[in-house]
């Protein structure tokens, strides 16, 4: 549940985020990281979770780098042993995203496979990556616009949790991303099934005429008809039904 910011531009504590995280995480806080992907990769341990107070090199899909200015978001990197069978890897990115969507609330979406939306405007990236320990890991990597104005923000497209009208308190969204991505988690490796059919409930992508440019450089256009058992994107195109499992969505007009 969100709740009205105090100051959201105050640094973050870490005794008050190690309380919001609650005992089974140990968290780290940096006043100033590159990235916090980086930071929990180096040394992965279950339930580690990083924190930027001020991340200046954050990375997102396609090598994309994501500053914010200080205090303004919430950055932090969370390390998991998903225990899920392999093919069920690439289904993870969703996961992420739909945690985070619910976290926010009701008014949040998702745009394939897991930018956070408001309003067809992002709010929130998320980066997830493997690392090759005895079982893998997974660190999560995600990056929330809190309190930006519109000039601090990178893009006309994106937005923050207080442009759109929702103040949040850092600390109490940091607890609250780590609850659902927890019970998420958990809910998607006891049936990935089920939770493909919340994702699909939360999608901001279904149903919509897209753009998608693909790795190459190469660029493919229709209606998305679906998301498949493994996350991927179902795309009616004029070269017919294409099956994707990576690209840059672009909506191209509103959802009717």
């Amino acid at each position: 549940m969100l709740v009205n910011a105090g100051s959201p531009r105050a640094a973050l504590d870490l005794r008050a985020l190690r309380a919001a995280a609650g005992p089974q995480w140990e968290v780290r806080l940096h006043a100033e990281a590159g990235s916090t992907n980086q930071l929990a990769a180096a040394d992965p341990v279950r339930h580690r979770v990083v924190v930027a107070d001020h991340q200046q090199a954050g990375r997102g899909r396609l090598d994309r780098v994501w500053v914010t200015p200080p205090g303004a978001a919430l950055t932090f990197s969370a390390v998991f042993d998903p225990v899920v069978d392999p093919e069920w890897w690439p289904v993870l990115p969703l996961v992420a995203g739909y945690a985070v969507a619910r976290a926010l609330g009701d008014f949040a979406t998702l745009k394939w496979p897991n930018d956070v939306m408001i309003d067809d405007r992002k709010v929130s990236g998320i980066l997830v990556e493997r690392v090759n320990t005895r079982p893998p890991m997974v660190v999560i990597g995600i990056g929330i616009n809190v309190d930006q104005t519109a000039d601090e923000l990178p893009v006309p497209t994106a937005t923050s949790l207080a442009l759109a009208g929702h103040p949040v308190d850092r600390t109490a969204l940091f607890g609250d991303v780590l609850r659902q991505l927890r019970f998420w988690l958990g809910s998607f490796a006891h049936s990935p099934n089920t939770f493909l059919n919340q994702y699909r409930g939360r999608s901001a992508t279904l149903d919509r005429d897209v753009r998608v440019e693909l790795p190459g450089d190469r660029t493919v256009e229709g209606r998305v008809t679906d998301i498949d058992a493994h996350g991927r994107l179902l795309l009616d195109s004029p070269a017919g039904l294409l099956t994707l499992s990576a690209g840059d969505v672009v909506h191209v007009r509103t959802a009717e």
